[in-house]
Order: C-alpha cells, then sequence, then structure tokens
C-alpha cells in the first residue's frame, strides 16, 4: 500500500490530476472508447463543420458585441466620433452601435465578422440540410437528428432577425415594421401580440430589448441545447457513408477521431475563420452610418431583409391585396394572412416532418447508414430540386423593386411573373430533374454493361467503325450497382376469393397511389442483371 503510495506522489502532477479526475468521472474509459471512434471522410461532410465553426465565431464575438451594445430606446443626442451624425436624436441602441463601429478599438470588424459568419453560418445549413435531403441522411434512425437540424436552421433565421433589428437603423427598422404589419394580420389575436410586443403602438419603447434578450439569451440557449443533442446522436448512430466497396450498415470505414480527425477539423475552424475575417474585412456589410437612425416616418429606399427571410417577403409581396370586411367590422386581411399565418408556417412544417413521410409512403422501416446517390432517388431528388426553385422564385418576389429598377422593368411585371411562377416553375424543375435523374440511371447502366468509352475508334475487319470500350473496376462496378430499387407497394385484389369486397382505408390507398410514383414504372431504371452482363461480357455485343 505504502509503496503504491509512494508512486503516486511521484509521478506527474498532471498525471495525479488525471488519475483523481478518473477515479470521480471515469474519464479513461470514456475516452478509450470514444477517442478512437471512425469517421468517414468526405468533403460534403464539411458542410456541418462549417455551419458548426461559424456557430462557434458567432457566439464569441456576439459576447464581445454585448459588452459595448445599450439595448434601449430611450432617445439620445448624438455627439460621437462619427461627425456627420453629430447634433441627430437616435435612440441609445442606434448611438451605442456608432460607438460601437467608431469609438470601441476593433469593433467594426467584429461587427462585421459576427454579420458576415451569421449569413454564413444559415447558408452552411441550408447546404448542409440538402446534402442530407438529397442523399437520403435523414432516414431512420435519424429522423429526429433531422427535425433538430430543421429547428436550428428556423431558429437561426429568426436569431438573424432579431439580431440586424437591434441597431434601430432605417433598415433594420423598415423590416421591424414589415413584421408589425404581419403580426397585425394575424386573425383575432393580432392586435394584442403586437401591442405586448412593442410595448404600446408601434414602434412603442419596448421592442429592442426584448429583442435583445431574446437574441442573446433565449433563442441562443436553444439553439446550444439542440446542437449539442444534434452532436450527441450524430456520435451515437455513427456517421453515414457514401457507397463504395467494402462500406455496409453495419460499419464505417474512415479516419479515427483522434489524432486524425481532430487535427484536420481543428485546421478547418481556423481557415473558416480565417475566410470570414477577410470578408468582414474587405467587403463591408449593413452600413447603418449610412442608412440613418430609424424614424417610423421614412422608408429606405430599396429595404432588402437578409437572404434567408427574403423568401417570406417574396410570399406577401406575390399575394394579391385580398381584404375583406366581416360582419360586425372586423377587417380579415388575407394579402397578409395567407402566405405567412398558412402558406409559410406549413412549407416548414412539411420539411420539418418529410423523413415521417416518406417512411410512411414507401413502408421502409429499416435502418439505413450507406447514404443514397441522388440519381437513384429520383422522386426524392425531384422534390428537393422543386422546393429549391419555388424558395428562388419567392426570393425574387422579395425583391421584385430591385428587379424592376435594375433590369428597366415595370414591377407589376415581375409581382405577376412570380404569381405564375409560384405554380409553375417548381412543377417544370420536378419534371425535368426526375427525367435528369432518369437518363444519368440509363447512363449508368449503359457503362455496367459495356464499360468505359475510351475514346479509340477501330476499324473492324469489315469495315465497321466502333468505339473501344475499357470494362470497369471492380470498385466502380459496385458503386453503380450497390443500389436498391424497391417495389411499389401493393394494396392487392380488393375482392377476395369469394367475392366479398374487402374494406380498403382511404389512406391505404393514398400510400399505394403516392408508392407508384416513388418506385412505380417510369420511376427507375432496371440495373443490369447478373445475367445481362455475362452476355455482354461474353463478347454478344461488346467491344
Amino acid at each position: 500500500m505504502s509503496t503504491a503510495t509512494d508512486n503516486r506522489r511521484k509521478a506527474p502532477a498532471g498525471e495525479r490530476v488525471a488519475d483523481w479526475a478518473d477515479g470521480r468521472l471515469g474519464i479513461y474509459t470514456l475516452a478509450k472508447t470514444n477517442m478512437r471512434k471512425i469517421f468517414p471522410d468526405h468533403w460534403s461532410f464539411m458542410l456541418g463543420e462549417v455551419a458548426l465553426y461559424s456557430f462557434i465565431i458567432i457566439i464569441l464575438t456576439g459576447v464581445y458585441l454585448t459588452l459595448f451594445f445599450v439595448p434601449s430606446m430611450a432617445e439620445v443626442e448624438y455627439h460621437g466620433a462619427y461627425v456627420p451624425m453629430h447634433g441627430v436624436r437616435m435612440t441609445e441602441a442606434y448611438a451605442s452601435t456608432l460607438d460601437i463601429n467608431f469609438d470601441v478599438r476593433g469593433g467594426l470588424l467584429i461587427r462585421q465578422i459576427h454579420h458576415w459568419a451569421a449569413l454564413i453560418f444559415l447558408a452552411s445549413m441550408f447546404v448542409h440540410m440538402m446534402r442530407v435531403f438529397f442523399t437520403g441522411a435523414f432516414r431512420k434512425p435519424r429522423e429526429v437528428n433531422w427535425v433538430f437540424g430543421f429547428l436550428l436552421f428556423v431558429l437561426g433565421m429568426f436569431t438573424g432577425f432579431t439580431g440586424y433589428s437591434l441597431p434601430d437603423d432605417l433598415l433594420s427598422g423598415t423590416g421591424v415594421r414589415f413584421m408589425e404589419g404581419a403580426i397585425l394580420a394575424t386573425p383575432v389575436v393580432g392586435t394584442y401580440l403586437s401591442m405586448f410586443l412593442f410595448g404600446g403602438e408601434f414602434p412603442g419603447t419596448e421592442v429592442i430589448p426584448r429583442f435583445f434578450a431574446a437574441h442573446v439569451l433565449l433563442l441562443p440557449g436553444i439553439m446550444v441545447g439542440l446542437l449539442v443533442a444534434h452532436l450527441i446522436l450524430v456520435f451515437y448512430h455513427k456517421h453515414t457513408q457514401f457507397p463504395g466497396p467494402g462500406k455496409t450498415n453495419t460499419n464505417v470505414v474512415g479516419m479515427p477521431l483522434l489524432p486524425v480527425y481532430m487535427a484536420k477539423a481543428g485546421g478547418f475552424f481556423f481557415l473558416v475563420f480565417g475566410v470570414i475575417a477577410v470578408l468582414s474585412a474587405l467587403f463591408t456589410i449593413n452600413p447603418i452610418w449610412a442608412l440613418g437612425p430609424y424614424r417610423p416616418d421614412q422608408v429606405s429606399t430599396g429595404a432588402q431583409p437578409d437572404w434567408y427571410m427574403g423568401f417570406s417577403e417574396g410570399l406577401i409581396r406575390a399575394m394579391p391585396a385580398w381584404e375583406f370586411v366581416l360582419p360586425g367590422g372586423y377587417t380579415l386581411n388575407l394579402g397578409v394572412a395567407i402566405p405567412l399565418v398558412i402558406v409559410f408556417p406549413l412549407v416548414l412544417t412539411v420539411i420539418a416532418v418529410y423523413p415521417f413521410i416518406e417512411s410512411w409512403v414507401t413502408g421502409d422501416k429499416r435502418e439505413h447508414h450507406i447514404l443514397d446517390r441522388p440519381r437513384n432517388a429520383p422522386t426524392r431528388t425531384a422534390i428537393g430540386a422543386a422546393w429549391i426553385s419555388w424558395y428562388l422564385v419567392m426570393l425574387l418576389g422579395g425583391g421584385n423593386d430591385i428587379f424592376a429598377i435594375h433590369f428597366d422593368m415595370s414591377i407589376n411585371a415581375v409581382t405577376w411573373f412570380v404569381r405564375i411562377a409560384f405554380f409553375v416553375v417548381p412543377v417544370i424543375v420536378f419534371i425535368v430533374t426526375k427525367r435528369i435523374c432518369l437518363g444519368l440511371q440509363r447512363r449508368d447502366r449503359d457503362k455496367v454493361l459495356h464499360g468505359r468509352e475510351a475514346g479509340i475508334i477501330k476499324r473492324l475487319p469489315h469495315g465497321e467503325f466502333v468505339e473501344v470500350h475499357e470494362p470497369l473496376s471492380q470498385e466502380q462496378l459496385h458503386t453503380l450497382t450497390q443500389h436498391e430499387q424497391p417495389k411499389p407497394l401493393e394494396i392487392g385484389p380488393e375482392v377476395d376469393e369469394n367475392g366479398v369486397r374487402r374494406k380498403v382505408p382511404r389512406s391505404q390507398k393514398l400510400r399505394a397511389r403516392l408508392s407508384r410514383g416513388w418506385y412505380g414504372e417510369g420511376s427507375q431504371i432496371p440495373k443490369a442483371t447478373p445475367e445481362e452482363f455475362k452476355e455482354i461480357q461474353s463478347g454478344h455485343g461488346h467491344h
């Protein structure tokens, strides 16, 4: 006993601290179990890392900005370093933001980094979600993690909105005014919500303090919790991987977390930080000193929200100004209520529950750890492309005045184009995308059967010219043929062998119809069979 005690006393201080912690927290066992965990290596997985690192940068710069920002709507007369604003009456929020830009050492750069990081955070989350969607990474057991990621994106949108509204400049104030109009259009409760949020008639005296509390405390706190849960589930479920030789649903092929993956991740964090810092130093964003403080009787020319909020504004701008006065003198403003209270939440809800919709339609309840190639899921890929096209159409609608001015067009013509494109463009994109996927499947089938075109033209003895094809490697053949091609669900005959008509629920009929759309005829090209491959390779039709 004394010898063991003496040995512990002779050990380095760091080792003694580690032994003390391990005896109480089990660190050694935890590290041994998880630090050698394998992560696959693919460039698209970096998209989620960009979002994570941008969020960390947002938190770091936000803490610095919080030290100097004054979330108050009390009016003051400005006499700071920015001379053109001397003597102008403004809120303390706007004045403190000017001080951050011109009086605080490094304040302008930190604020620029904060704003650029927010834009990149949402953009990388959007692209990351599209990667997850198009490859089917949301399937069992990751449906809940998809919901967590979706909530992170939505909360990021509202956190960004509350953040760029805090300076109380003319542009952000116009955005808050737009939000107030949307709240007022909410049937029955709109007026009460507006009075509560603004502390009275717009602009009130409470909106900036309340936005500040939501922006620095409430929303980031929820996002941190969701982010931790998201990463825990990624760690627990193990990472998905693209198809390839040796990759199955029961293994992961890649690099260990320590030291390889962590070293790469650390270097990538500083790379992301450096790129954002360079963008912030070279390209000014949201120059509030050029806009002036917010006044309810003014609107900044060409006022546009950040890109992630543009599609919601496009919905309202494209919607006809329908308004009805109900008995009793109650006005129902459908021009705002339909797009923002009905369509917008409905679209977000469908995106959130899509994994459960696809699982129900296809009847697929198995676990999936191998990703799909988008071309091998034509219907899902077409749905995703159609949604992106719809999003871009609404983004165009949100800037209809900008497009009309810069392209010398009628704003009415732009608005009517958006209204028509809202219904037409997604359908066209769906059809075109699905045909492209089927065309790529046909090309893959042809490559499996005939090999890769070598670019060499050969003349046969009887005078025919043919192009020489090189056989594919086993790795390429595996990649092109490993995917499954499920059969559509069938409800069976509606009349049994005794001539009695079965009662088939309408939900089952709908499910079977949708399943035929996912996997039925015209929705996938049959893979080459081993018999076809052997016949071609034996020399029949192969050069």
